[in-house]
Parts: structure tokens; sequence; C-alpha cells
């Protein structure tokens, strides 16, 4: 077992200071069960602090700077952070689970590449341009509040963050409780790369009493979310009495629909062990229903079940496993109450179960599961379980998938599988959700991440990322 990293401050107006609180939080590692941090359990008045700080910092020449002195500062962060990649993956494997071959290929490397980017972006932007009499320039829209879940902690930290930085905006942080400790080595980054103070600030603490305190605070400009659709209706809510800004990136419901040409030997494996499974299933745009023409069911469930039975699961050191386990025991015992209510009805459980996994007594974690003949109406095609659980459902018509596909209150991501590229696409187009995967067609972090209905509001990522954290205002020039 590794060190417990104990940080006993938060990081406010450029310099590492007490909570006004005395309460502390304990981080569980999930695989071992054990405490492997201790981080301060923040409080409103940490948030104001925060808060002051950052409207003084934003006020006082970071949101005036030259887009060159911003570049100056990124690239410092970015080299500050990449120095310390190979850390950041060990301790978001051990904080929540990922096993540690991916955690540093995703967790690590994901928003250290992010960050770079961001320099590049910058000159995606048109800050100034012309139209008929007006001058029409981009500002920061001030303080951003982010408030940022758990289970890709500092790839979704970055994703607010970084852009807020490129755009001249400062930045009050309340990372995850749960995987909070890849936030303090941000912050020891920001530190390193001297920026400057109140720029960023690292407020930590429960959702409840420091997340609400960020989205109601009358100097926040905007507040950036992701999370649950529950608690993204509360921040909307909050945040709506001061009329700021809100971008929310929340749940998913996400449908992989394998069309009745697709080379199934091909497409289902990876559906099921990474479109699906990847990290554990924790994953908002994972594609957790797999529709497929009712004659192929069984062909598919076989496959299905002899990729599930075949992958890796065990603790998140060993870098053999691609599954580790459940970030928390309520997530662990969420899971398995859905897995219990598919069984309950009337889906058909191929692989998996609520038992714990052979060997696994130890550590959060849960069978890999597919079920079959899984219908629209039924708790596990509607609701997002957030585990590695795959709902086979079968259709009848292409019209009928499109149907089911769309029939759910997400729209954040979903998957096309057809050995016609052409025709894939167009199925595509008629799916009323922010991103669709086509072929397996690979993640980019440059194009914009979002979702459709009550999937979220705004874009993260790419040029559109950065420009959520701009004002637009019009010069009328005589």
């Amino acid at each position: 077992m590794s060190e417990v990293r104990v940080y006993d401050k938060l990081y406010i107006d450029g310099a590492w200071v007490p909570s006004t609180g005395t309460d502390t939080i304990d981080v569980i590692d999930p695989t071992t069960e054990q405490v492997c941090g201790v981080i301060p359990e923040g409080t409103p008045a940490d948030v104001d602090a925060a808060v002051a700080a950052a409207k003084a910092a934003f006020e006082g020449g970071w949101g005036l700077t030259s887009l060159e002195e911003r570049r100056k500062a990124i690239t410092r962060l970015s080299e500050a952070l990449e120095a310390r990649s190979g850390e950041l993956g060990q301790v978001m494997s051990e904080e929540m689970g990922m096993p540690i071959t991916f955690a540093g290929m995703i967790q690590a490397g994901l928003p250290v590449a992010n960050m770079k980017l961001q320099l590049d972006l910058m000159d995606e932007v048109q800050w100034e341009e012309t139209i008929g009499n007006s001058l029409v320039v981009r500002e920061p829209v001030g303080v951003v509040g982010a408030i940022t879940p758990w289970n890709y902690p500092l790839h979704q930290i970055v994703a607010k963050v970084g852009p807020a930085l490129a755009a001249g905006c400062t930045v009050v942080l309340k990372p995850s409780e749960v995987a909070p400790l890849n936030a303090f080595i941000l912050a020891e980054a920001v530190e390193e790369a001297g920026l400057p103070a109140g720029v960023f600030n690292l407020v930590t603490g429960i959702g409840p009493v420091v997340g609400e305190a960020i989205a109601a605070h009358p100097d926040v400009d905007m507040v950036s979310f992701t999370g649950s659709t529950r608690a993204g209706k509360r921040v909307s809510e909050l945040a709506s009495q001061t009329v700021k800004r809100v971008a929310l990136e929340l749940g998913g419901k996400s449908a992989n629909v394998i069309l009745d040409d697709a080379d199934l030997a091909s497409c289902i494996p990876p559906s099921v062990t990474f479109a699906c499974f990847l990290n554990s299933g924790q994953t908002c745009t994972a594609l957790t229903r797999m529709l497929v023409p009712r004659a192929l069911q069984d062909q598919v469930v076989e496959l299905a079940r002899a990729a599930a039975e075949s992958v890796a699961q065990g603790p998140a050191s060993d870098p053999a496993n691609l599954l580790g386990p459940q970030v928390s025991a309520a997530q662990r015992d969420r899971v398995r109450d859905y897995i219990q209510q598919g069984i309950d009805g009337g889906a058909t459980l191929v692989t998996g179960g609520v038992e714990p996994p052979e060997g696994l007594e130890t550590g959060f974690f849960v069978r890999p599961t597919v079920f079959a003949d899984v219908t629209p109406d039924m708790v596990i095609a509607q609701e997002e379980i957030f585990g590695p659980v795959l709902a086979i459902m079968p259709y009848d018509s292409e019209e009928e998938a499109l149907e089911i596909a769309n029939g759910t209150l997400y729209g954040l991501a979903g998957g096309v599988q057809s050995a016609d590229q052409d025709r894939a696409v167009a199925f595509a187009r008629k799916m009323r959700t922010g991103k669709v995967d086509v072929n397996g067609g690979a993640y980019n972090l440059l194009s914009p991440f979002g979702g459709y209905k009550q999937s979220g509001v705004g874009r993260e990522m790419g040029r559109a990322g950065l420009e959520e954290c701009l004002e637009i205002k019009s010069l009328q020039l005589p």
C-alpha cells in the first residue's frame, strides 16, 4: 500500500491556507478499501475567500492579459503537469480505481494533452471581427466556478480550467471529494508555473456545501458542472438566482446501434470491453445499450458473453487488468442493485450478476454483466447505471432502432456499426445526441463535447469549449 497523502490546506489567492472549518474527508482506495488520502472539508467561508481572490485577480489584470502572456503561463503549467504525469497516473489509479496502465494513458495522458491544446485553440478564436459598422470583440466571462466529478477527475478539471485560463478567466475549483488528490497536484503545478495569485483557487469539500456555495455565489460569473442530471438540475436552480452562465455535462444512456450488415466478429468485442466497460463502466458516454437486429441477437449475445468473460479484472495496481473496482462502496451497491432490477424486470442474464467476482471479495468490485432481451420500458434500459453492465436490445426495423436509440431522457453519446460508412453516418445524423462514434471512431480532444436533452447544456473541449468562457461585446462605430 502506498503512503497516505495528507493535505491539510486549500489553495486560495496564491497561497496554501487552512480551511475555516476543522473537518476532514478520507479518500478511500477502492481496491484495498483503505484510506489513501485525507483532505480538508471546506466551508462556504472558504468559497467566499476563493471567489474574492478570483474576482480581484480577474479585475486586477488577468482578464486584461495579452494572448501572449496567457500562452506563456499555460505553457509553463502544461510543462509542470507533464513532469508529474507518472505520479498523476499512480495517484488516480489509487483514488478512483482505474488499472494503472490505463490510468497513465487516459487519466493522466488526456488532461496533459488537453492543456497543451489550449495554446493552439487560442489562435482559432476570432477575438475581434468587423460586422457592418460594429467591432465585435470576445472577452473573458469573468470568474468561473468549476465543479467536477470523480470518474475522469483531472480530465474533467482540465476540460474546464484549461479553456477558462486560455480565455482570460479566473477559476474556483471544487473537485469531487471522492477522487480529489489529483487536484492538489494540479494546484502545486499552478504554483510552480507562477500563475498570478488568485487566478486559480482550490476549495475541497462536499457538493451540498462547497458546490452549492459556488453555484449560488453572486460574484461567480459562470458555473461549469459535470455530474449527474439530478445534481445538474440543482446547480441550474441555484445559478438561476443570479442569472449566471451555466454549462452542464450530465448523464447518458447511450445506444450502440448494430446495423444488419455490420461485421459482428470485429465490432462486438470492443463494443463490450471498451465502449461499455472501460473505467468499470463509469463513463458518461459509455455505450450501455446495444441495439441489434432481432435475427442476430443470439449471435451477438454469444460474442458479448465471450468478450465480457475474457475481461481481466482485479486490483488497479496490476497493469494486466482492464477492469478495476467501482469507485466506492456506494457505487458498487448501486450497480449491483441495478443488476438485480434487471433480473427482476425480466431481462435475460447472460453473464455476471450481483455476487462479488471470485477472489475479489475485498475491494468494490462488480462482475462484468451482460443482459439480453432487454425492452425499452425496463429500468436498465432507461436509467444510467454507471457500472460494467450492458443491455442488449433487439429491434425489428431500422426505424424502430432509431426510436429506441432516441427514447430516453438523455442525449450525450451513441454509436453506429455498419459495413457501409455512408449508411452509418446517415443513421448517426438522426440520433438526438451530442456525439456518435461511427464504426469505432476514436475520441477526439478537439471536437465539441456535450449533450442534447437532459444530458446537458453547452459544450466542452476544442474551440467550442474555449468559446463557452467568452462574452461577446459589440462596439457600434460611426
